[in-house]
């Protein structure tokens, strides 16, 4: 099936994939209702496991020879990861929600703007157009739960914003290149640094039984599954790109919260909703009509 589509149809099915499966992340983060030390030190070591067991189903013996090849750019990839995994927590702990999604949508945007300096990418003006439509459309999203809020949350928020961009920037240096298996040194990192900051473990909690269920499918499951098809996207496609690809993740992620815990969205974030997946699959379906005819004129040149 994949094979049959073209490189850029491969990386839009694979982010935009990637992207539902780790939509009810926040779902779960709620149904855990562990304090954030507690959520990011298993978070970073479960997935950490999960994401070596992806890389090992996927390449058996060249397990190690798959996390040589990222050499130090994937470092920086992990790194730039785990920073992004703790401007998401933190900034939910120090600011309103809304004010976090706001920010985080602006990730397609810094992607652009890094890629088009440091690597001369140049995007079509529909991406453009994409980018601004859907950060309008996540603005309706959260307006009613965006505030002033705190200026340390809204700077975590920014570093998370920021250190996406630069994750699928700094990918898109080697794009021949596999990055996901280096999520797992992600992984290790944010528990670590996590392990020190609490005083070697002091301040860290035993999870209850059910918090535990959550715990594995999410960061056992759900997280390493879409965050590999995710950090593949650079592959495909421009880093601006990948990201707004992402912004399918905070509309579903809503859904599911409103399915799940009856925390209906007021009717403007339901219009903004309907915004940002339209024009999603609007672009999408538009640029498949563009490469459709380029086939077409090809064989006729």
């Amino acid at each position: 099936m994949m094979h049959s589509l073209s490189r850029r149809q491969q990386g839009l099915v694979m982010t935009a994939g990637g992207a539902l499966i780790i939509s009810p992340d926040a779902l779960f983060i709620k149904l855990i209702g562990l304090p954030d030390y507690d959520v990011l030190l298993w978070r970073g070591l479960l997935t950490a496991l999960g994401f070596a067991v992806i890389v090992w189903l996927r390449k058996g013996r060249g397990f190690w020879q798959a996390y040589r090849r990222c050499g130090w750019t994937g470092v920086g990839v992990a790194v730039f990861f785990a920073c992004s995994t703790f401007g998401f927590v933190l900034g939910n702990q120090y600011t309103k929600g809304g004010n976090v999604l706001m920010i985080l949508a602006g990730a397609p945007l810094i992607a652009a703007v890094l890629s088009r300096i440091f690597l001369h990418e140049r995007l079509p003006r529909r991406t453009w157009a994409a980018i601004f439509v859907c950060m309008i459309g996540i603005a309706m999203i959260v307006l009613d739960d965006a505030g002033v809020g705190s200026w340390v949350g809204n700077a975590f928020a920014l570093m998370a914003a920021m250190a996406m961009g630069c994750n699928f920037t700094l990918a898109r240096t080697r794009s021949g290149v596999d990055m996901s298996p280096m999520l797992t040194l992600s992984g290790l990192i944010v528990a670590a640094v996590v392990f020190v900051a609490s005083g070697f473990g002091a301040e860290l909690t035993a999870p209850p039984t059910m918090s535990w269920v959550w715990l594995l499918v999410l960061c056992l499951g759900i997280l390493p599954l879409g965050f590999t098809f995710i950090q593949r996207g650079p592959l495909y496609l421009p880093a601006a790109e990948v990201g707004l690809l992402m912004l399918a993740e905070v509309v579903v992620g809503t859904l599911w919260v409103w399915l799940i815990l009856d925390e209906e969205p007021a009717p403007t974030a339901l219009v903004g909703g309907a915004l940002v997946i339209g024009t999603l699959v609007g672009k999408g379906l538009f640029e498949r009509r563009l490469e459709m005819r380029q086939r077409h004129k090809m064989p006729a040149a």
